[in-house]
């Protein structure tokens, strides 16, 4: 690792410590040459994971843009950002664990209308009309068929 400082390609690793829920690992180094001392952080390569829009556009995955969404069809409802958080977590390693480069918007509002409709039943019907763009009042009104139907199961 080079010196910020000195420029020198060598230093040695003081402490080692786990960081952003072990996801990162912090490191404290020293250089060899003007033992000037700074910190690098070691994080695992993710493979781009591209999200490809309605409209053919394509994006990078955002699971903050996912996480907002999810606030929005959860406004005013008795559900923790923590839960939320989870559920975006969760979608986010089911995205990634596909293996894909790409993945359509369907296939993502899929895996959290799945999960949002287990933890409430506005929210699921909030993120659907978003997700699903409902044209019309009959086609909402068989959307919350098909929610009850599931909710009997």
């Amino acid at each position: 690792m080079q010196c910020p400082r000195c420029k020198y390609s060598s230093s040695r690793v003081i402490d080692s410590r786990p960081a952003e829920e072990n996801t990162v690992i912090r490191r404290r180094r020293e250089c060899e040459e003007c033992r000037h001392r700074f910190t690098t952080f070691e994080r695992i390569e993710k493979t781009p994971l591209l999200v490809v829009k309605r409209n053919g556009n394509r994006e990078d995955f955002s699971r903050e843009k996912l996480l907002r969404g999810l606030v929005r069809s959860c406004e005013k409802r008795p559900i923790s950002l923590e839960t939320l958080e989870k559920l975006a977590s969760d979608v986010e390693v089911d995205v990634y664990n596909m293996g894909e480069s790409e993945i359509s918007t369907t296939t993502i509002g899929e895996l959290v209308m799945d999960r949002l409709a287990v933890i409430d039943d506005i929210a699921y019907i909030r993120f659907a009309s978003v997700y699903r763009q409902f044209s019309d009042k009959n086609r909402f009104l068989q959307e919350l068929e098909e929610l009850a139907k599931r909710l009997e199961q």
